[in-house]
């Protein structure tokens, strides 16, 4: 329930594209997963349970040291949301491994604008909340990419709910941009899986790879755009970060990113400036994609067996 609950909070008015766009998820949602998604998701007496053991106690801490860290080095530091986060999960990948997933999702967390959060305390509380979700739902939507995000949104929307943020609105990007955006999302989302699978790589490690290098490189090289086409590539990245069950090809994650690059577009004027905005841009349109796929195959094939092969 929480990572569509993270789609959703929001302010009261939201732009009708974006919200078009999330309100699909629980669809897609039913498609994909079926009568799991109810019994984990959707029925209050049924739902995922947390339980406080030591490894959820340790996710939970990783997630707030994450978040706080990430919007140190974001705001404080100069290195700004996609290279801090990128570089916090790099960390987390090669010297946490067995809390990577849940830094991850706190770096994301972290990504939030000071406008939104000026204080770090606020950053921390919506990193707790984000790592709670992300212990009571790691049964649900696994694999997918972009649920670490959706978690971070959750987070950083509850916070904001609570302490009354209004988004302002982000100026919008071009339908032309997309001739660039799109292509870049498909090479990001595509070369995180390479590096996953051909190098041994695991997904937090690759994606953040991908993040670091594009947000190092592309500002430079780009100019102008640049900045947008690194937080174009991190976004994808995520996508990239789906298992084999989900997206089970390179043309799955190919469309998938391509998908990610339009919604990205779509999405731009929503949520300026909270963090885990991008990952359930690539998790909305991994869903998509898988959900897509399955509903395909049941009509053609009669079973659930992936059709992009």
């Amino acid at each position: 329930m929480a990572l569509v609950v993270g789609a959703f909070v929001g302010p009261g008015v939201v732009e009708l594209g974006f919200g078009g766009v999330l309100a699909v998820v629980g669809v897609l949602a039913v498609v994909v997963d079926g009568r799991r998604t109810f019994e984990q998701g959707f029925e209050f007496g049924d739902g995922p349970e947390f339980v406080l053991d030591d490894g959820a106690l340790a996710a939970v801490l990783a997630t707030v040291g994450a978040a706080g860290a990430t919007y140190a080095l974001s705001v404080h530091v100069g290195f700004g949301p996609v290279v801090a986060s990128a570089v916090v999960g790099l960390v987390a990948g090669v010297g946490l491994v067995e809390a990577d997933a849940a830094a991850y999702c706190g770096s994301f967390v972290g990504m939030v604008s000071p406008g939104v959060f000026p204080s770090v305390a606020a950053v921390l509380v919506a990193g707790l909340i984000a790592g709670v979700a992300f212990v009571a739902t790691r049964e649900s939507f696994a694999g997918f990419g972009g649920k670490l995000g959706t978690l971070a949104l959750f987070g950083c929307a509850t916070m904001g709910l609570v302490l009354g943020v209004e988004y302002a609105a982000a100026g919008g990007v071009s339908w032309a941009s997309a001739l660039v955006v799109v292509p870049t999302a498909v090479v990001a989302a595509v070369l995180t899986v390479a590096l996953r699978d051909r190098f041994g790589l695991g997904a937090v490690v690759a994606s953040a790879l991908v993040g670091v290098v594009a947000g190092v490189a592309l500002p430079a090289v780009v100019a102008g755009g640049g900045g947008r086409l690194a937080a174009v590539a991190f976004c994808a990245s995520f996508v990239g970060m789906s298992s084999r069950e989900r997206l089970g090809s390179a043309r799955s994650v190919a469309v998938a990113g391509a998908v990610c690059g339009l919604v990205f577009v779509v999405a731009a004027p929503a949520f300026a400036g909270a963090g885990g905005k991008l990952g359930t841009t690539a998790f909305v349109s991994c869903l998509a994609v898988a959900g897509g796929d399955r509903a395909v195959s049941v009509v053609r094939d009669g079973d659930g067996a992936p059709a992009l092969r």
